[in-house]
């Protein structure tokens, strides 16, 4: 009992000590703004951030002159004597993965269009959100099952439809043996690590789509921290890459209509990107707390906003704050920003709510992440 007392008097010892070394800090600090004339924090807000009109932007940069157009088809045109190693490892069972600045996107299509002309080809643009692998597997078989029976004797079967069978079954259909091992069925995804292909779930079927006997696949990269989508299992046995640098200095004109730009946006897009530029200049523990005000005000939309003490729990049971103290100063801070504002609950306590509609709170808790 003594000893468990002792211990007791030793942690609130370390906490006041905390307290205390906190207080300090932040004494210090204060004073050297007030000694100074300038304040520490950042300055930015919401307001005095202004992102201009999506299809203005878009036309401004239609209007862009393209640059070193001779000397880009120079280059393009030289990619053109891979062409004959490129097939030659495909049909050593290697797939091709193209990465380096500037759009792949025509030198692949132009790269199937010459070279795969005997073989059927499906393009697969993965910059788009709305990518289903399921739907992918399906016409990958749909299009082998063509050439297989394209290529029988008999040519009275009727076209086989996948869509009601599970991926597995279509996996194993398209990894089985089949009469004539020269049939398989060429793949062209462009940017494998696009938003729609980024999760787990994806990337591990699309490994295993890869690995498959009758398919080859001819993928391009575009984001910097695309290898870390495989492991290492991904990279060697199931996709078994091939990488080649194919820096093209193509615009990105196709796959940039897909994007909202940077820059611009409607009311909610606009308000996400505002929010989410002024967070990026946060601590990740600041950011962390921002985000537990945002899954609240989600979760109980019709509520004032996120009391006080409940925040606090919220925040002490994810160790991102100590005391009430350093909880204040984040406070503080998003306030500042105009991140967050404060109303009274009805029984008199400050509740935290982002003045951000529902869809701005989603597309910005995607972006926090």
């Amino acid at each position: 009992m003594e000893g468990g007392q002792e211990q007791t008097r030793e942690e609130n010892a370390d906490l006041d000590e905390e307290e205390q070394d906190f207080t300090f800090s932040r004494n210090y600090f204060l004073s050297k703004e007030h000694a100074s004339g300038k304040k520490s924090t950042a300055t930015r807000k919401l307001s005095d951030i202004t992102l201009v009109d999506e299809q203005k932007l878009r036309e401004a940069v239609a209007e862009i002159t393209p640059k070193h157009e001779k000397e880009i088809k120079s280059l393009l045109r030289r990619y053109k004597d891979s062409y004959q190693q490129w097939f030659f490892q495909l049909r050593c069972g290697f797939n091709l993965l193209f990465y380096g600045f500037g759009s792949k996107k025509l030198l692949l299509e132009d790269f199937c269009n010459t070279s795969m002309v005997d073989n059927g080809v499906i393009v697969i643009n993965g910059y788009l959100q709305s990518i289903n692998v399921k739907q992918v597997a399906v016409a990958i078989a749909e299009v082998f099952w063509n050439q297989i029976k394209n290529n029988r004797k008999s040519r009275s079967k009727k076209s086989k439809s996948f869509d009601s069978e599970p991926i597995e079954d279509i996996l194993s259909f398209l990894d089985r043996e089949h009469c004539d091992d020269d049939n398989f069925v060429c793949v062209i995804i462009h940017n494998i690590d696009g938003p729609g292909l980024r999760n787990s779930d994806s990337q591990q079927y699309l490994a295993r789509i890869a690995s498959c006997s009758h398919v080859c696949i001819i993928a391009s990269v575009d984001h910097v921290n695309a290898p870390l989508l495989w492991n290492k299992k991904m990279v060697r046995k199931q996709f078994n890459w091939c990488w080649y640098h194919v820096p093209t200095f193509e615009a990105y004109k196709v796959e940039g209509i897909f994007f909202p730009l940077i820059l611009a946006g409607g009311v909610a897009a606009q308000s996400a990107k505002t929010a989410l530029i002024v967070l990026q200049s946060l601590t990740p523990n600041a950011q962390s707390v921002f985000k537990i005000i945002v899954e609240h005000q989600l979760a109980y939309p019709k509520e004032e906003g996120m009391p006080r003490s409940k925040l606090y729990n919220s925040c002490r049971e994810r160790f991102l704050v100590s005391s009430q103290m350093t909880m204040n100063s984040h406070l503080t801070e998003f306030k500042d920003h105009e991140l967050v504002k404060t109303r009274k609950h009805s029984e008199g306590q400050d509740c935290f709510y982002v003045p951000l509609n529902t869809e701005a709170l989603e597309k910005l808790l995607l972006e926090v992440g």
